[in-house]
């Protein structure tokens, strides 16, 4: 008697892309936490201000903010980085940076991150659209950071000015250690144009309320 058998094995397709050496796939390998290194950047011309800041942690899409370095080596196509991680989530990496920068700056009387306990005058609300090693039709990938920011008067919940920010840093090379040395100059620049952004916004909505 003869049996007829159906056979239905799991193929596993794995995209080979052209200069992305280091993206997932093939064999586990040890994992190496990237740390982006920042470079404050305070501006002298910032105005300085009297009254406080909470920082809220960004919020934005799962995928984008994890520990996992994500790569977009065509365009609509999201990968990770094989055998790397961040050290914090993008999230924790802007508030960080942010927080610095408004710090050593010494412009403002009080920066702290929100749910501390520090009371504020106003709180920097942030959208973290895009945070990503992104190729778009080039050799080599740009670390890409796009976020909404928003700068809420606390006493009567007024939103009293909105942006968008986008910084793309070209990397020197398509490797994961090259890519994290464009993210820490890309969150360094975020970081002053944000900074910089929220000084000059509350300080006019100071004057013009509270003259």
């Amino acid at each position: 008697m003869t049996r007829n058998r159906r056979h239905a094995p799991l193929l596993l397709a794995m995209v080979l892309l052209c200069g992305c050496s280091s993206l997932i796939g093939g064999p586990r390998e040890p994992t190496t936490i990237y740390a982006p290194v920042l470079e404050i950047q305070p501006d002298p011309a910032w105005p300085a201000v009297g009254w406080s800041l909470d920082i809220a942690r960004p919020t934005g899409a799962q995928a984008l903010d994890g520990l996992r370095i994500m790569v977009s080596p065509t365009p609509g196509e999201l990968q990770a980085y094989r055998g790397s991680r961040w050290a914090q989530t993008p999230g924790a990496m802007i508030e960080t940076s942010l927080m610095r920068t408004l710090e050593d700056s010494g412009k403002i009387a009080s920066v702290s991150r929100q749910g501390s306990g520090a009371s504020a005058s106003y709180r920097l609300l942030l959208d973290l659209r895009d945070f990503r090693s992104d190729y778009a039709g080039n050799t080599t990938p740009a670390a890409t950071i796009s976020l909404n920011a928003k700068l809420l008067h606390l006493p009567d919940q007024a939103i009293v000015g909105s942006r968008s920010f986008r910084i793309v840093q070209p990397a020197t090379g398509i490797e994961a250690a090259q890519v994290s040395a464009a993210f820490g100059q890309a969150l360094s620049s975020l970081a002053r144009d944000v900074s910089g952004w929220t000084l000059e916004t509350g300080q006019a909505h100071e004057r013009q309320h509270h003259p």
